[in-house]
């Protein structure tokens, strides 16, 4: 096998660095607005770019039209920790967010579209750093490598291979990646823009509008109110939980809908199973909200629905505090955090096709109980599902049931509650948000410890990188010659 070509990937680095920092300034007009300091996000800019500028244009050497699975993991896997970083500079040089923990805390938080906060009093922060905060969702939902191939078309790389690397299952919607990628954003943002007019339509001011617009789409959850959307009207609540549902299917299908092929959709057993799941959990949450606490039935819906939809969705909104909920709604809220949404979306979590698949091998099991020589492969979409992959998929459950425990052992072992420990490694593992106790939908992570949080920032990393894109890397196999 072939070394790594390192300079394709510092020159991949470096554009996304630069990108990054033109990211900065469109904080500047937000800024200029409230009249607000822009040299944060000045600062920010050149600290940034010149680095990105070096990496980039000095470095010898095209990147090369085909990049190597190698190279694709540690170039996504570099990629995301180097937004991680550079997103903690408007933090920095605003002096808003102290400590570093803190500052990588947020921002891995952001581009991750986990929506987790340390932040005990959100609405203190300046409304450019607020944006800034909301920005990053919206890129990292998109996916910086997507970004990359849109906004330099000549960075023929081997787009599509990074694209999967986003995904669990790799599922082809256009020959072409720069085609791909053109669709994939185009839908984005006409989603985008959308949800800001409605939201924008029901009474929410045009700031607020786009900011939890940004976190609804990229399934993020910042918010610019301590009180996230619980004091907003129910129709803002109702447009939101739409959209959260929306932003977690897979865009693969939303394609399909937008080019009228509603054959493939009918055919896309995921989707099918995504929104039975999400209506039986709804509908669980509801009867139990109903009978035990007194709401009334259209109240019990629509926080059943708009709780249960943030959770599979791995946004991470409220509209009430779950953790004050009968026991049998929190047990299902927490099961909820596991499930994540469609392949191929900007959410976190498992997954509906690996919960899928994972339900038809038992099912194959239990038939073959009582017929031992009945051959019943595993398919999906009509299609059969390789060995390989099929394997795949359970071993890619038990890591994640075993990085869940790890984690919480280590929050733990920190001097965090087990409660709180438990539902921290689970979300930040899924990129939900919220968990439990304290730090649960209407709480922060304020008062975890450094250990703690930086715990939550790996496991967060670890879960948009979905395991194996970052667990390759250390392997000995993958630095061999």
């Amino acid at each position: 096998m072939s070394t790594i070509n390192l300079k394709s990937v510092l020159k991949i680095i470096g554009l996304i660095l630069i990108i990054s920092a033109s990211s900065f300034l469109l904080c500047i007009p937000v800024a200029l607005l409230y009249s607000e300091p822009v040299a944060p996000f000045l600062l920010s800019f050149v600290t940034a770019f010149v680095p990105g500028a070096v990496m980039y244009f000095l470095i010898r050497g095209g990147i090369h039209e085909k990049v190597t699975p190698r190279e694709g993991y540690l170039s996504v896997t570099l990629g995301w920790l180097v937004l991680g970083l550079s997103g903690t500079l408007p933090y920095l040089y605003s002096g808003e967010v102290r400590g570093f923990v803190n500052m990588i805390f947020e921002s891995v938080s952001g581009y991750t579209t986990t929506g987790a906060t340390m932040l005990a009093d959100v609405e203190a922060l300046s409304r450019s750093l607020l944006f800034w905060r909301s920005l990053t969702h919206w890129i990292g939902g998109i996916g910086i490598i997507l970004l990359v191939i849109i906004v330099l078309p000549s960075l023929k790389v081997g787009g599509y291979s990074l694209f999967s690397l986003e995904s669990s299952l790799k599922q082809k919607i256009l020959p072409r990646t720069k085609s791909i990628a053109k669709t994939v954003l185009l839908i984005y943002t006409v989603i985008t823009v959308t949800q800001t007019t409605l939201l924008t339509a029901g009474g929410m001011d045009l700031f607020d509008s786009i900011c939890h617009t940004f976190g609804t789409v990229a399934t993020g959850g910042f918010s610019t109110r301590n009180s996230s959307i619980s004091g907003y009207s129910n129709y803002i609540q109702y447009v939101i939980a739409f959209f959260m549902f929306l932003s977690a299917a897979s865009y693969v299908v939303l394609y399909f809908v937008l080019k009228r092929n509603f054959t493939r959709v009918k055919e896309n057993e995921e989707l099918w199973f995504y929104i039975f799941f999400t209506t039986a959990a709804v509908v669980s949450v509801t009867l139990v909200l109903y009978f035990n606490t007194g709401r009334s039935f259209e109240e019990a819906f629509r926080h059943s629905l708009f709780q249960v939809i943030s959770t599979i969705s791995t946004t991470g909104f409220a509209t009430t505090d779950y953790t004050i909920w009968p026991p049998t709604a929190l047990v299902l809220i927490f099961l909820l955090i596991f499930a994540g949404g469609s392949t191929g979306s900007t959410t976190g979590g498992i997954k509906m096709a690996r919960h899928l698949i994972a339900l038809k091998n038992l099912r194959n099991v239990t038939v073959r109980l009582q017929h031992p020589n009945a051959i019943m492969p595993v398919k999906l979409n009509g299609q059969v599902v390789p060995d390989s992959l099929n394997s795949l998929m359970t071993v890619f459950i038990q890591l994640y049931v075993l990085i869940f425990i790890g984690g919480m052992i280590i929050m733990l072992i920190s001097g965090i509650p087990a409660e709180e420990a438990a539902g921290a490694s689970a979300t930040s593992l899924s990129c939900v948000g919220p968990g439990l106790g304290a730090s649960g939908n209407m709480g922060n992570y304020t008062h975890f410890n450094g250990t703690a949080k930086f715990t939550m920032v790996l496991l967060m990393i670890i879960g948009r990188l979905e395991i194996f894109t970052i667990a390759a890397l250390f392997t000995r196999a993958f630095w061999r010659k």
